[in-house]
């Protein structure tokens, strides 16, 4: 579940950037995709150390 939140939040995050450069939306696509995937590795190895730690 914390890699799901993790692509979500990134990918709004990311679309929320490209917005606020004055990107389109595909700028906004592509911000959203590349937030999303760092997202996701991020809560990959946060649910990797919660899982470590227990």
């Amino acid at each position: 579940m914390i890699v799901l939140a993790g692509v979500v939040a990134g990918a709004l995050i990311g679309a929320q950037t490209a917005r606020k450069r004055g990107g389109n939306r595909l700028d906004m696509a592509q911000y959203a995709a590349v937030w999303g995937m760092i997202g996701g590795v991020v809560g990959l190895f946060a649910t990797i150390a919660i899982e470590r730690m227990l």
